[in-house]
């Protein structure tokens, strides 16, 4: 994942205190206004400087730094939303709110597309206005922390895809940068949905066969009979519709690095023919007699526990020991709670960019439902909900409302006879068995047959339903 920025949790009722030495311009050609506003920011701690119109602000701006910025909409000479683009050309990631008596839904839509913050309107609520002054400072600070974060474990580490700046995170970093460099072994344990690959992919990038290639394979979402075959390759003629030889992936990655995930699904006989390319680096493609001698570091993932799995004879004593050499568990979402505003915020940028959507942001409420919840899917299962929130939003803002009723406690059924009070008992039973799939199949990727085990119906019963419901089913995400 790119470089993204981030957003704050909102301050809990009881924590109003503003952000540390904030320093806020306000620039509003009324006296009255300016004045109000500055006495009401400086009770709260605020330093504040003021402009009366949009030349001597812009002028102020580039003479010092500012933490925010309330701007007015109607100002003399340049207007507000002209003022607001001069801005975001000179300094693109200082925090703007829009104040102005006019507050027409298309003024709101134009500031917020020019990069404003918020929009308030005159007369304005303090409270409320403080608490976007807090949330805007808060985000921005956040920013720039993360980003000056990533720069630096970019330098150290090149950890360009993953975000997180969480403890249990800094140590992952700090272990794989040990681990990389070396040919050794290693063994990535997590949930579905913790970014195994994502790892791998930094232990390759870290690596002196960086340039080398990288090749992932899922083990799990092979067919038993063609995984030997894909892995190890096969001569012409070694079974029915093998009309010509083919190189396996452990050629393909010779020199490099081979990404073997969902090991813990393999059967026994593929086992012991891993182990073996482990312990000699040779192999045989298969039906064939001859044996290829390969230089390729395994890297292996798992969401089972490969402990549990060899005390009940599933998995190789072996084989765990020779993958076992180092191994790095990778932490739940639910542990690394802080880092859930900043993936939140990628996700954001991600799929308005995908969908050719404004930029959108999360409301207080909505960020706050998302960091209390305990994520079962982890960050996959994050990244479908912001997919859906930025999908189904049509305002610029993401509301508690639009998030998914599993998440939120609002029960299926309330929420569609808020939509659809017309409806009758069926489709109202419809709707829920609609929505509770849907839910389910993001909770497990799309991975139809995990879904069926989970609700504990056959898979061709699943089938029927997403058939009679018309229900959409997505390809199935990468770990």
């Amino acid at each position: 994942m790119p470089e993204a920025g981030t957003l704050t949790m909102p301050a809990k009722p009881g924590s109003p205190e503003a952000p540390a030495e904030a320093r806020i311009l306000i620039v509003d050609d009324e006296t009255a206004i300016r004045e109000s506003l500055e006495t009401l920011l400086s009770l709260e701690g605020y330093t504040v400087e003021m402009a009366g119109d949009g030349a001597q602000g812009l002028a102020r701006m580039d003479a010092r730094s500012y933490d925010l910025v309330l701007l007015d909409l109607a100002l003399p000479g340049q207007n507000g939303l002209e003022v607001l683009a001069r801005i975001r050309e000179r300094h693109a990631n200082l925090p703007v709110i829009m104040i102005t008596a006019y507050g027409t839904v298309g003024n709101v839509v134009d500031a917020m597309r020019a990069g404003a913050q918020n929009f308030v309107q005159k007369p304005w609520d303090n409270e409320k206005l403080l608490a976007d002054i807090r949330a805007s400072i808060g985000r921005s600070r956040a920013e720039e922390e993360n980003v000056q974060l990533k720069r630096a474990l970019k330098r150290r580490y090149n950890f360009e895809n993953i975000i997180g700046k969480s403890e249990p995170m800094l140590q992952i970093f700090d272990l794989v940068s040990q681990v990389a460099p070396t040919r050794s072994t290693v063994l990535i344990q997590g949930e579905s949905g913790t970014g195994k690959e994502l790892i791998a992919k930094a232990l390759h990038a870290n690596s002196p066969r960086r340039d080398k290639p990288f090749v992932p394979v899922n083990t799990g979402a092979v067919p038993s009979d063609l995984l030997e075959s894909t892995l190890f390759g096969h001569v012409k003629g070694a079974f029915t519709s093998a009309n010509a030889s083919k190189k396996g992936l452990f050629e393909i990655a010779n020199t490099g690095t081979l990404f073997l995930d969902e090991i813990g699904t393999m059967g026994m006989d593929t086992q012991a023919k891993i182990l073996r390319v482990l312990q000699d680096k040779r192999f045989m493609h298969l039906g064939g007699v001859q044996e290829i001698q390969v230089d390729v570091r395994i890297l292996a993932a798992t969401n089972v526990d490969l402990r549990q799995a060899v005390r009940e004879g599933k998995f190789r004593e072996d084989l765990y020991y020779r993958l076992n050499v180092i191994t790095l568990d990778l932490p739940p979402l639910r542990s690394r709670r802080e880092d859930i505003p900043a993936l939140a915020s990628y996700f954001l940028k991600h799929f308005a960019e995908e969908n050719d959507l404004p930029p959108r942001t999360l409301s207080p409420e909505a960020l706050r439902a998302l960091v209390d919840y305990d994520w079962p899917g982890n960050v996959r299962e994050l990244e479908n909900v912001i997919e859906r929130g930025v999908v189904l939003s049509s305002t610029p803002i993401i509301g508690f409302d639009l998030l998914p009723g599993h998440l939120t406690g609002r029960s299926y059924s309330s929420s569609l006879l808020e939509h659809r009070p017309d409806a009758d008992l069926f489709d109202i039973i419809a709707d829920i068995e609609r929505r509770l799939i849907v839910d389910k199949l993001e909770h497990c990727n799309w991975n139809q047959t995990e879904a069926a085990e989970q609700f504990r119906i056959p898979l061709s019963t699943l089938n029927q339903k997403i058939k009679r419901l018309s229900i959409e089913v997505k390809k199935r995400a990468k770990e």
